[in-house]
């Protein structure tokens, strides 16, 4: 059976739209995009 109390201490609530959008945006992620544009730089360079 599920015990209510001892889910509700462990319960964690998600992240609204707003703070999702902040944490992705703050976070350094390297995608295709970048991969690119730094491979592009390297053959202009060359």
């Amino acid at each position: 059976m599920i015990n209510f109390e001892e889910e509700i201490a462990r319960f964690k609530p998600s992240l609204e739209v707003e703070d999702v959008e902040d944490a992705i945006v703050k976070a350094d992620l390297t995608d295709m995009t970048d991969i690119m544009m730094e491979l592009l730089k390297g053959i202009k360079e060359e």
